[in-house]
């Protein structure tokens, strides 16, 4: 007793693979340019608070929604997706150090472009965290190819899902296999992948 014992919850999902459409962590070329949907941390932040860990007044609401009809609409107008992946566990900035390093290319992030909430930047600094490994639940990583930016980028807006989507890096050559983040002082430092747990699991 006590151990595997509770209530367990299986779910299966069935869907339908785009003929004509490659989406792989393999796929990344020098000029593409990286798309997240939205603010990035709030779950990981919201269970944080939750927890009772910090005596904070604000709130951070998860950001728990489904991602299938975002992912059609960018299917509709760019099938020549690179890339794309859910930021849960391990954050954003795990996902693209395996994007990185599956293609072998470079990707720089942007710091001022990267959409975090004031609330989540503040969990972060007072545990000195960093938002990019931070869970999310509602958010997804795409990849696509540099000409097709600004389009998948009004399309991602135009859906609930994606009304606060942004631009936030570019796929270079080199070096290969490394995530850099382009600072707001103009440096570069490399963002590596997470060793460890920033946080017990939550999910």
């Amino acid at each position: 007793r006590g151990a595997a014992d509770k209530l367990f919850i299986n779910t299966a999902g069935v869907g339908v693979i785009r003929s004509g459409v490659s989406i792989s962590a393999q796929n990344l070329k020098p000029g593409d340019t990286v798309i997240v949907n939205g603010y990035l941390g709030d779950h990981g932040a919201a269970i944080t608070i939750a927890r009772g860990d910090l005596a904070l007044a604000t709130e951070v609401k998860s950001d728990t929604q489904p991602l299938n009809g975002l992912v059609d609409t960018i299917l509709d107008v760019c099938p020549e997706v690179r890339a794309m992946r859910d930021a849960t566990r391990g954050g954003v900035a795990t996902v693209l150090n395996e994007f990185a390093m599956s293609s072998e290319v470079g990707i720089r992030l942007f710091e001022s472009s990267l959409p975090v909430r004031e609330e989540v930047q503040g969990v972060c600094e007072i545990l000195g965290l960093d938002p990019l490994y931070f869970a999310n639940e509602g958010k997804l990583v795409t990849v696509v190819p540099g000409e097709k930016a600004e389009t998948v980028l009004a399309a991602m807006k135009s859906h609930p899902a994606g009304i606060d989507a942004a631009i936030v890096g570019e796929v270079i050559a080199s070096p290969p296999g490394i995530l850099l983040l382009q600072t707001t002082f103009g440096t570069e430092r490399i963002v590596d992948m997470l060793v460890g747990d920033q946080l017990p699991r939550i999910c």
